[in-house]
């Protein structure tokens, strides 16, 4: 017995010892050096919406490219923001003081839009919606709509038009969410991320997988990780300068700036609040395939 048990307790050594020599787990923070030949160009998968010319559209929004639609390699983009695969575009849009938007109505797509300042109000159908910072409004296809600027500054807004997938069958009205009134759903999503989901895993979704404002404490940051190839995953900025760590290098990110992770599977990402005493809020959203 007690040779059985001294065997036992040598093997049980053994294998103690061979799992703290393994090395750590490089899955996700690749070891080896940056090399700009073979990895994704990141300045490529970051972009301001005051670069862009603005656009009008519904009679008199006023929208800026933020993120296109991709043509070629979805690692390698030949120009600047044309990253995405799956979403239709995403764009930075005003409302000027005492203007409305013409009776619209969506075809093969829908719309999420994000409002960061001004006041306003949105019609469709039976509803109508008051809007001001941190009111999201899914508009679905077939619904007209009109947009009105009641206050006295413009009303703006992020705008992330996702395609309608055949099949799909939309809402029948507009779906309003304003994240001033939900509850924090966690706050230590990737060690820190204060998370308010706002559109998430929803029947209404046709494209994305989900879209929620997440805010960072002073002095703190997000576990750096990646996702499956293949996933679009995009970041903007709303309040407060973010440090953004983006596979092996290290970007400045102000309000107004958002950046896409790559493709590949294997980019990490993180967001940094290196601020003392600011919280920092982005928006996040992305589709899973």
């Amino acid at each position: 017995m007690r040779t059985i048990a001294a065997f036992f307790l040598l093997f049980l050594f053994l294998n103690l010892a061979l799992v703290f020599a393994q090395a750590p787990d490089y899955s996700q923070l690749d070891p080896k050096p940056f090399d700009p030949n073979t990895e994704p160009d990141i300045d490529m998968f970051i972009a301001d919406w005051r670069e862009s010319k603005p656009i009008q559209t519904f009679g008199s929004l006023l929208e800026r490219d933020i993120f296109t639609r991709c043509e070629g390699d979805p690692l390698r983009p030949v120009t600047k923001g044309a990253v995405l695969q799956y979403i239709n575009r995403f764009t930075h849009a005003v409302l000027q003081k005492n203007k409305s938007t013409t009776p619209s109505t969506l075809k093969e797509e829908q719309i999420i839009f994000y409002f960061v300042s001004g006041k306003g109000l949105m019609k469709a159908g039976s509803k109508t919606a008051a809007l001001h910072d941190g009111v999201g409004v899914l508009m679905p296809e077939g619904l007209e709509f009109t947009m009105t600027n009641i206050g006295n500054e413009p009303l703006e807004m992020y705008v992330i038009a996702e395609p309608v997938t055949p099949g799909f069958k939309p809402s029948k009205e507009m779906i309003v969410k304003d994240e001033n009134t939900l509850p924090i759903g966690t706050t230590k999503s990737h060690w820190s991320h204060i998370l308010r989901p706002l559109f998430y895993h929803i029947e209404a979704l046709a494209t994305l997988t989900g879209m929620s404002p997440v805010c960072f404490d002073p002095m703190t940051l997000g576990q750096p990780h990646s996702h499956g190839e293949g996933a679009e995953e995009i970041w903007f900025v709303v309040e407060g300068d973010v440090i953004l760590h983006l596979g092996k290098e290290l970007r400045k990110l102000t309000p107004g700036m958002a950046y896409k992770i790559p493709t590949n599977g294997k980019t990490p990402h993180s967001n940094i609040n290196v601020s003392a005493d600011k919280q920092m809020k982005l928006v996040w959203f992305m589709v899973v395939k």
